[in-house]
């Protein structure tokens, strides 16, 4: 007697790319369904035995995998629920390639198999994989040259003025598959631009449409969905206000072509509320409305390329301005943080240099060449004292961009005249002074004035303070309270060699050199080679 076969429980999977015709009694998923089920009860015999749930995606597109009924035939082929999928063909089942190998992926892990009504191969074989391969890449291909077609028409249809679907905006209605004025949300929205006209804030005016009562469009979806029907946001309110259906025009990416439809407002104050918003934008860069505005804003990047974002600190009453890597709330990376006054100096100290620079691509006079020097010269003195809204706008209007690496930092800069940028690269690094992070410069890097370690220098007078008192007796108020280990140690600093107390002095001993290192040292030796090789310097 032969063995009964292993039962196979078999689910029939269908699919349409639209939803035209599926609200007829016996559509295209039906026929898909009953040929699927036919050929299911033709291996009976096998073991085949179809499952009673449906998986239907009527009205989704093959192209991705976001499809409510495939994913949950995937689940329950993971579940061991299904052991065989069945299409009428493959490209139901998807039109992409890389989609359908993590299909099979998912089938293989899971020792399931599927099976095409109309198309037979073995997938077994290499030549049964090639063909089945061929066929995707055929279907994949039917379906980007759909997909260009569509857009074509799409461009086509809107450079001829007609609205081709989408969100319906506020203020209209679809008739005949024409945008037509809905008169009482037209009236809300001349009142939106006139008010934004007038106080030319979009959070004010969002606060006053919430006063209001007034709500955004409620929708409802085929699918049951409810969207829309809530307050006015900050985000959708600006989007209104730029839209520009509202003078009878139509946008197709960055053209913009005259409507078919009529107007809601006049286009004298759509141009108004654009100046507007192009002012309030710049104003927003300048940080004109900020109270505490960061220079660097926009223009500096970490050593990933991740922006940076000002942020601050308190200790007491003293305020720590940093720039530090923008990241989501979520991320485990690396946050780079840099102290904004000396990266915001050394940035200034370069601009002002390279101002003091002129480029000439040989086709200007002496006199042109005499103005333009000038001009430059004339910026470059008075940058370092304008504020922070007048160093931004210059900054900005030379496309400065800040690039921080681990041991420098990199200045990018061009002004309207110049083809190329002006790059300089400056050797930097963070140290601490203390428990304070700064940005030590290397003294032949930086910009012309480099300030002196207020810690180094008074521990160089204490060092001078503790050698009188060992020599003559004398005691200093400053070092009244040391203890006599400490005394010994800075006895020994005051011996440092000349050249490095000058350094000291002048602000221009290695950038890591720091107060804190110099005590940790613990016995400094006398020699003075050996000092300036232990300290650092060349």
């Amino acid at each position: 007697m032969a063995d009964k076969p292993k039962k196979l429980r078999c689910a029939i999977y269908t699919r349409k790319s639209t939803e035209d015709g599926l609200e007829q009694d016996f559509n295209s998923l039906d026929a898909q369904r009953e040929a699927c089920a036919a050929y299911i009860l033709s291996q009976t015999s096998e073991g085949w035995d179809a499952v009673p749930e449906l998986y239907d995606d009527g009205g989704w597109s093959g192209g991705n995998m976001k499809r409510p009924a495939i994913t949950q035939l995937l689940d329950d082929v993971k579940s061991g629920k299904v052991d065989v999928i069945v299409v009428y063909k493959v490209d139901r089942l998807t039109r992409s390639l890389a989609d359908f190998a993590k299909i099979v992926e998912i089938l293989d892990e899971n020792e399931a198999s599927f099976v095409s009504v109309t198309q037979s191969f073995n997938t077994t074989t290499s030549m049964g994989r090639l063909t089945l391969n061929v066929l995707l890449s055929f279907a994949q291909f039917e379906r980007e040259v759909t997909g260009e077609r569509i857009r074509d028409k799409v461009a086509a249809s809107k450079k001829k003025g007609m609205w081709m679907g989408g969100g319906v905006p506020f203020g209209y209605d679809v008739a005949e598959r024409q945008l037509a004025i809905n008169q009482p949300d037209a009236e809300i929205v001349r009142q939106m631009f006139q008010r934004y006209s007038e106080i030319k804030s979009v959070p004010q005016l969002v606060e006053e449409l919430a006063a209001k009562g007034i709500k955004t469009r409620k929708r409802v979806w085929k699918t049951g969905k409810v969207a829309g029907g809530i307050y006015f946001k900050t985000g959708t309110l600006t989007h209104l206000l730029q839209n520009p259906a509202y003078v009878g025009k139509v946008k197709h990416k960055d053209a913009v072509y005259n409507g078919v439809h009529q107007s809601i407002i006049s286009q004298d104050l759509f141009d108004i509320v654009q100046s507007i918003f192009q002012t309030n934008r710049r104003t927003n860069a300048l940080g004109k409305k900020s109270r505490n505005p960061s220079l660097l804003t926009g223009m500096i990047t970490d050593p990933d390329g991740k922006p940076m974002t000002p942020t601050h600190a308190t200790k007491g009453s003293k305020r720590y301005r940093y720039y530090v890597t923008r990241t989501q709330p979520k991320d485990q990376l690396e946050k780079w943080r840099m102290p904004a006054g000396e990266i915001e100096r050394l940035v200034v100290g370069a601009i002002t240099k390279q101002l003091g620079n002129i480029d000439s691509n040989g086709d200007e006079s002496a006199a042109q060449l005499s103005d333009q020097l000038n001009k430059r010269q004339e910026i470059a003195s008075a940058l370092p004292g304008m504020s922070i809204g007048e160093q931004r706008e210059i900054l900005l209007s030379r496309q400065t961009r800040v690039k921080v690496h681990e041991a420098a930092i990199t200045i990018c800069s061009k002004s309207s005249d110049q083809d190329d940028p002006s790059s300089v690269s400056i050797k930097a690094k963070l140290v601490y002074k203390g428990s304070d992070l700064k940005l030590a410069i290397a003294p032949d890097q930086g910009p012309p004035k480099r300030d002196p370690d207020p810690v180094l220098l008074r521990l160089i007078a204490h060092a001078f303070a503790a050698q009188d008192l060992l020599i003559s007796g004398k005691p200093s108020p400053m070092i009244a309270e040391y203890s006599p280990r400490h005394l010994q140690q800075l006895t020994r600093l005051s011996y440092l060699a000349p050249d490095i107390i000058t350094a000291i002095i002048d602000g221009t001993q290695p950038v890591d050199l720091t107060g804190r290192k110099i005590l940790r040292i613990g016995s400094v030796p006398l020699c003075w080679r050996a000092q300036r090789k232990l300290l650092g310097f060349n």
